[in-house]
């Protein structure tokens, strides 16, 4: 059995590295975060920082490789998952077209540059071959986090990328036929495209034919470890299989990516996925930062600063032309063509493989080589502005191409509606009257048949768990009119309502099944919570008091609200001179009106609430005043007024008023 934990002998060797990697990441990407730039600038700068080159405070970089590419994998998949077989086959001309044009320009401009500097003609298309290739992972990760994977700029760019890994399988094959005494080899080029295309055709059948129905079995299971489980499987298995086949592994992850999205149990995969790519792309962009030694660089600074210019204007030049074939416009074109402005990870494969056959960078050798690697990683740094100043060229053109696509698009828009989080009888009833009544409702649910009952009501549905932020945001929670809890457990009522608390303001309501902690619930950000057990007995109370021949709540009177969690926040006691704040807790009133006087079959004018016990009782210019009878009674210091529109508190033994 292997040894897990030491007990002694020093800090394991994998704790060190993955401290080192998980902190860096999380310092400086915090303070990108506050500095307003992406977070990938500043896991590039912690990279540079502890990478062997500088504090060296990472020197095995093995174990930081695999989980680079990993990190590659996961996020090419989740891309995949967005991107759709249908907007994949929307965009198969800017593929063909775009992706091939921008390749043969850019690679034919290498080739010219390093002919026209004295160089052989051989090295010239393997430095162009260099230069063709942009960054998949970096570019998608801007894209990603702008909100642009679904936008015109986003289909357009990934249409390249798309080409360019499909070309890395060609160029793997065509570089040691550059090396020197190779030879043509166009029999095992051919012939290694054509498994890569049957691959390819292989996985799309699959994405139609056999993965929507195995993920709706394994979702019916409503095991989040399964699911999770599978949905690895299905991302690591297809890259693998595609990676036997000579298609490069993140090619391979995206069209996984692809399968899944074909199911309706898309937006949950993509889900439970996220936080595993968050992490291991981060890593991914570390690793990258790593490869760079200032010293060189700062040595080398006017070369290495040449090579950024010849290089960008290479490839901003080159892409722009190829997809203004696309005839998308200039602004679109140009803004393309910056976010393609960096050279890619799958070159420093081109370059290993050349190097094994006599081929650098330039034909410059072990310095050619340092050269690339340093102009790579600064132009990785560059990426989020480049695409910043493209967002800003293409800024009125994508909106109207964006409105456009909005307008054709089957995607479902949801707003000014409610959301039903969690399924079963009461929700998919509720939803039917709220629908009766001319309300939109989306209900969230990772059980298919759940999904099928509330659809056969005529409720939107999205499959997925609530307690995800990306389910909600596909239900449309931020421009939901309310949200509607409904989960199964106490545990997940709370992670659902801190979920959805913290992506709208809109009120949330919370229907428990079991005994509920309300502290709990108002922590975590539930405004109203309907108890079962209280609202049956309510409900039969009022239907007993007409035939009965008893009074109830006249209409001019106030009335509580008693599904409204009141849960005054401490500070407003001590900030206001109160030193009572430790007897208030979290409490739903007790009943819709004034406890004693629907008793007595009395009226009443105005309702306070009781902090400590959720009492109701009427204001002092009622003729009983029974809040301040409450208190006297029972020595509970604090109410709050239920009435509409107004939120204050007062304490009766240091008479103060606090507006909260």
């Amino acid at each position: 059995m292997p040894v897990i934990l030491e007990t002694g002998g020093g800090v394991p060797a994998y704790l060190s590295l993955t401290a080192v990697l998980v902190v860096s990441a999380a310092i400086f990407g915090f303070f990108s975060v506050k500095l307003k730039v992406v977070p990938i600038v500043g896991f590039l700068l912690a990279g540079v920082l502890i990478g062997p080159a500088q504090l060296g405070l990472v020197s095995e970089t093995e174990a930081v490789d695999a989980a680079a590419e990993l990190g590659v994998i996961l996020l090419l998949f989740t891309i995949g998952i967005e991107f759709s077989l249908q907007r994949l086959a929307s965009v198969w001309k800017w593929i063909v077209i775009g992706g091939g044009l921008q390749v043969l320009l850019a690679s034919a401009a290498g080739a010219g540059l390093v002919s026209a500097l004295g160089g052989d003609i051989r090295t010239g298309i393997f430095t162009g071959f260099l230069i063709a290739l942009s960054s998949t992972a970096i570019v998608l990760k801007v894209i990603a986090d702008a909100g642009e994977s679904k936008s015109s700029r986003g289909r357009l760019v990934l249409a390249v990328l798309i080409f360019q890994d499909l070309a890395v399988v060609g160029m793997v094959l065509l570089v040691p036929a550059l090396g020197e005494g190779g030879d043509g080899g166009a029999g095992e080029l051919f012939g290694a495209l054509g498994i890569a295309a049957a691959v390819i055709a292989g996985v799309l059948v699959v994405a139609r034919k056999l993965m929507p129905p195995l993920l709706e079995r394994i979702a019916a299971l409503c095991s989040p470890e399964v699911f999770l489980l599978a949905v690895i499987g299905i991302c690591l298995g297809t890259a693998y299989l595609t990676s036997l086949a000579g298609v490069s592994v993140s090619l391979g992850a995206f069209l996984a990516g692809l399968v899944v999205s074909e199911s309706r149990q898309s937006t949950q995969a993509f889900s439970e996925v996220l936080p595993l790519q968050i992490i291991f792309s981060a890593v991914f962009f570390i690793s990258v930062g790593m490869l760079l030694n200032v010293s060189f660089l700062l040595d080398n600074i006017v070369t290495v600063l040449s090579a950024v210019l010849l290089v960008l204007t290479i490839k901003v030049v080159t892409a722009t032309l190829a997809l203004l074939s696309l005839r998308v416009g200039f602004p679109m074109a140009v803004s393309g063509g910056l976010l393609l402005g960096q050279v890619g990870e799958f070159s420093f494969v081109l370059v290993t493989a050349g190097a094994a056959v006599g081929l650098t960078p330039g034909g410059l050798g072990d310095e050619g080589s340092q050269i690339f690697v340093a102009t790579t990683v600064v132009l990785m740094l560059l990426t989020p502005f480049l695409a910043a100043a493209g967002r800003r060229i293409a800024r009125p053109r994508a909106r109207t191409e964006n409105d456009v696509e909005s307008s054709s698009s089957s995607e479902v828009h949801r707003e000014n509606h409610v959301v039903i989080v969690g399924w079963g009888g009461t929700s998919v009833r509720l939803g039917q009257d709220l629908r009766a009544r001319r309300v939109a409702v989306t209900m969230t649910t990772l059980n298919p048949g759940g999904s099928r009952e509330a659809e056969a009501a005529g409720i939107d549905v999205v499959s997925g768990d609530g307690l995800h932020r990306q389910v909600l945001l596909d239900a449309g929670i931020k421009d939901a009119r309310a949200v509607i809890v409904a989960e199964d457990t106490v545990e997940n009522e709370a992670k659902a309502v801190a979920t959805a608390r913290s992506l709208t303001d809109s009120p949330i309501f919370v229907r428990p099944l079991d005994a509920s902690d309300l502290a709990t619930l108002s922590e975590a950000g539930a405004d109203h919570v309907v108890d079962p057990d209280a609202s049956a007995e309510r409900a039969l109370l009022a239907s007993l008091l007409t035939p009965l021949g008893l009074p109830g709540p006249h209409a001019e009177e106030s009335i509580a609200d008693t599904t409204k969690v009141f849960d005054v926040d401490a500070d407003v006691f001590d900030g206001n001179g109160c030193s009572h704040s430790s007897s208030r807790v979290p409490v739903l009133p007790r009943t819709s009106g004034c406890e004693e006087c629907e008793m007595s079959g009395q009226q009443w004018v105005h309702l306070r609430v009781c902090l400590t016990c959720g009492h109701v009782g009427c204001c002092d210019s009622s003729p009983n005043r029974h809040s301040r009878a409450h208190f006297q009674q029972h020595a509970h210091p604090v109410i709050a007024s239920s009435e509409r529109d107004e939120s204050w508190a007062y304490c009766f033994v240091d008479d103060v008023t606090m507006d909260y």
